[in-house]
């Protein structure tokens, strides 16, 4: 399995180098005339760099151009929640220090440190695949980290700044409705429906854990050996104390499965139709047994996964068409929120979570 490594920073999107030597010398109390900066490329958010300063790696994460959703990109909240966790779970990378000054790159941005591994990617060749076997452990192992975050004591006072668990989920779907709105720029038939589902069936009881809310296989990096376990979790910018069937079912909305018909395998997010990948049914069974709890609505989480992510797409996708990115990646997502309602339409049509059509 191939390390990921970065690249050449995309066009628009670079860091002014001479301002960010200045502040890490200062910072780090050393001296350094230069510092190389290159991109990790492949995320759809918020935009990743590896600096390399005085001999050593970092990671810099700082919000995409263009993006005015706040509370999605909100770089202080995501480094104070990996502070948070780095005594409390061990797959977090460790946050080294946050800046709010946007002189410096021209945004907030934090570093942390950097992990080394590999990171199963939506497109990967199948050459560069784990063989079946392989992939089965590493979805164990995936369920595992995912019920081992569900299981973190979050009724510590270090959480209350991030705990609103009372109506949880209906703040979340009126939020993601608001989002959609916002962000819109076409009409989609499965999309308006599933809107109006959300408003009728939300669960007005529901559990509380702390959850990341972007759980999937390319926000994880893996131990580059033959055991491939998981090494560490990224991207905890959405992450908060809520309802951990909603971090579930976002992860099953990403869960393209290979039975699925090819219209909807084209979005290829993400490599879960590799050979070796159970069905969502299969995962929620799979959660069940690892976590003990009640997932007899997990229908409804399953749709909202499915309108959460069409909603961040339509989101990435409105930059683009605003030209705040020259990103190519961008200029098909509308197609993506479209096949995305068509699913949750099923869905709901049908009230299960495996073969919708």
């Amino acid at each position: 399995m191939k390390l990921d490594i970065p690249t050449k920073i995309r066009n628009g999107e670079d860091i002014d180098n001479d301002r960010l030597t200045e502040y890490l010398s200062r910072k780090f109390n050393s001296n350094c005339s230069e510092i190389e900066v290159l991109q990790f490329p492949s995320g759809y958010s918020n935009l990743t760099y590896l600096i390399k300063f005085n001999e050593s790696e970092y990671v810099l994460r700082r919000p995409p151009f263009g993006a005015k959703v706040k509370s999605g990109h909100d770089m202080s909240r995501e480094y104070k929640i990996l502070s948070i966790l780095k005594n409390k779970f061990s797959k977090a990378p460790k946050p080294i220090l946050f800046c709010d000054d946007e002189k410096v790159i021209g945004s907030p941005f934090y570093i942390m440190e950097r992990i080394e591994g590999v990171i199963l990617r939506g497109g990967m060749p199948k050459n560069e695949l784990p063989e079946p076997n392989k992939i089965k452990d590493i979805v164990y192992d995936f369920v595992s980290t995912m019920t081992e975050l569900h299981s973190i004591n979050c009724n510590n006072p270090e959480f209350s700044n991030f705990a609103r668990p009372e109506g949880y989920v209906k703040r979340q779907v009126e939020g993601w409705i608001y989002r959609y709105e916002k962000s819109k720029t076409n009409n989609y038939d499965g999309i308006e429906k599933t809107i109006k589902w959300l408003c009728n069936n939300y669960p007005t009881k529901n559990q509380t854990s702390l959850i990341h809310n972007d759980y999937k296989y390319d926000n994880l990096v893996l131990n580059a050996d033959d055991n491939l376990k998981i090494k560490a979790v990224l991207d905890w910018e959405m992450a908060t104390v809520g309802d951990p069937l909603m971090d579930l079912g976002t992860s099953l909305g990403y869960w393209i499965h290979q039975s699925d018909p090819d219209f909807i395998k084209s979005i290829n997010l993400n490599l879960t139709t590799a050979d070796g990948n159970p069905k969502r049914g299969e995962l929620i069974e799979l959660y069940a047994l690892k976590s003990k709890r009640d997932l007899s609505n997990i229908v409804f989480y399953f749709i909202f996964g499915l309108f959460k992510i069409a909603v961040i797409v339509q989101q990435i996708y409105l930059r683009y068409s605003k030209g705040f990115t020259n990103d190519t990646r961008f200029s098909q997502l509308n197609k993506i929120v479209e096949l995305y309602g068509i699913m949750s339409s099923q869905a709901i049509d049908k009230k299960k979570v495996d073969d919708l059509f």
